[in-house]
């Protein structure tokens, strides 16, 4: 669904990045977020047997092993994008430091709510579960983060977020699969926001159906076999890894 929402915001950066498979500009932000969410789906998998500070080893090990592999590609921090207008070097410390608490504030919180999460009947836990479906006649595939058990034998999908953007998509969509793939009731989702350590509050996705989402997948998959890429400039393209390579336009917003 990532891949529908980018086609969606700019079928250019679409065409980019993954049909012509432009260098993407690195980030230190990307490397944060993979390697909490490595950090996290280890503490789980162990059976919470982890302790905080194995956890954060386990961030500290992923993310220091992008961020090198991107450092060799592209060892000119100026070409790095960062938030803010922070130096690249002083956002890759940052995040570090960042993506350490939030390691470690999971494991409290975790260990403090002790949520429930999903098994299958082989023992395989639904902790960044790879699912598969067809949805509109469309092949869409995901993982989702989490599948945690609710008291009405329904399972709530969980969306970690090391950031502040929020798809409600995403959510419908991962509702959508659990429901096709593992034949799962899905009532709600929410999000770990891991920014301040807590739960969102719950999505009510109970009349949710697969003909809600569908339109996009088709419509989207329609226009990349067609090869409509056409730009899309606006605000996001200062967030864009592969604007160096477009020739479009850049709009700036309008001041009022």
């Amino acid at each position: 669904m990532s891949q529908v929402e980018q086609y969606e915001k700019c079928p250019k950066q679409y065409e980019l990045q993954r049909v012509l498979g432009v260098r993407q500009r690195p980030a230190a932000w990307f490397h944060q977020g993979t390697a909490v969410h490595a950090a996290v789906e280890e503490y789980e998998v162990s059976g919470r047997a982890l302790d905080a500070s194995e956890a954060v080893a386990v961030f500290s090990e992923n993310y220091s092993r992008g961020v090198r592999a991107d450092l060799a590609a592209e060892p000119n921090l100026d070409r790095w994008m960062t938030a803010g207008g922070a130096a690249g070097r002083s956002d890759i410390e940052s995040r570090y430091a960042l993506g350490m608490d939030q390691t470690r504030a999971y494991v409290e919180w975790a260990e403090e709510h002790q949520p429930s999460i999903w098994k299958g009947e082989g023992g395989e836990l639904g902790i960044e579960k790879h699912l598969t479906a067809e949805i509109g006649g469309v092949t869409v595939q995901g993982y989702v983060d989490q599948l945690v058990n609710q008291p009405d034998n329904s399972v709530r999908v969980r969306d970690v977020k090391t950031g502040t953007t929020r798809s409600a998509f995403q959510l419908q969509t991962y509702t959508v699969l659990v429901r096709k793939a593992l034949s799962l009731k899905v009532n709600d989702a929410d999000w770990y926001m891991a920014k301040n350590g807590k739960l969102s509050r719950p999505i009510d996705l109970k009349e949710v159906a697969e003909a809600d989402i569908a339109h996009r997948f088709v419509e989207a998959d329609h226009g990349i076999n067609a090869g409509s890429f056409p730009a899309r400039p606006g605000f996001h393209c200062r967030f864009c890894s592969v604007s160096h390579a477009c020739n479009a336009e850049k709009k700036r917003p309008l001041r009022k």
